[in-house]
């Protein structure tokens, strides 16, 4: 699967809300993949976890500061509830890697971690970015750019 993430805009909530349709994407075709599709779910999977750490970094790097200097009132605590469900990703993933797709448990873990993505997209989608966008203005395009060249070097180095 090609990456057209990002490459037409500068908006940093733009950024954002692409990574998400792709995540959201990369799920959808895990659920759809069959119960016994264990080599194209592993491979989703990896997926899955590459662009949710990418994604976590860019946001807790560059993104969540800029928009909790900005509008402190407004994301300061669902930015702090947004680090923590990065977190509790992490933690998935982490056991998700050590498992066999094999394991009758994977898909259930799965998702439970497709759940709590979608709840911290929802969240931000409709409580925070809107505000940061409009505290932060010209702002995003800026950040965007930092986002974008972040990214490059995250996916050049393969890691967070």
């Amino acid at each position: 699967m090609a990456t057209k993430t990002n490459t037409r805009t500068t908006d940093a909530v733009e950024i954002l809300i692409a990574d998400h349709r792709k995540v959201q994407d990369l799920f959808k075709q895990f659920s759809q993949a069959g119960d016994r599709a264990y080599q194209t779910k592993q491979k989703l999977a990896e997926q899955i976890f590459h662009e949710l750490e990418i994604h976590s970094a860019l946001e807790e790097e560059i993104f969540y500061p800029a928009a909790r200097q900005a509008a402190e009132a407004e994301v300061g605590e669902i930015v702090a509830e947004g680090i923590e469900e990065h977190h509790v990703v992490d933690l998935l993933i982490e056991e998700l890697r050590g498992m066999d797709p094999h394991h009758e448990q994977y898909d259930a873990k799965m998702t439970v971690l497709c759940e709590n993505v979608q709840h911290h997209i929802e969240e931000e989608e409709e409580e925070m970015l809107p505000g940061a966008k409009r505290k932060l203005g010209d702002r995003v395009n800026e950040l965007g750019q930092q986002m974008q060249q972040r990214r490059q070097k995250l996916m050049a180095s393969g890691s967070r």
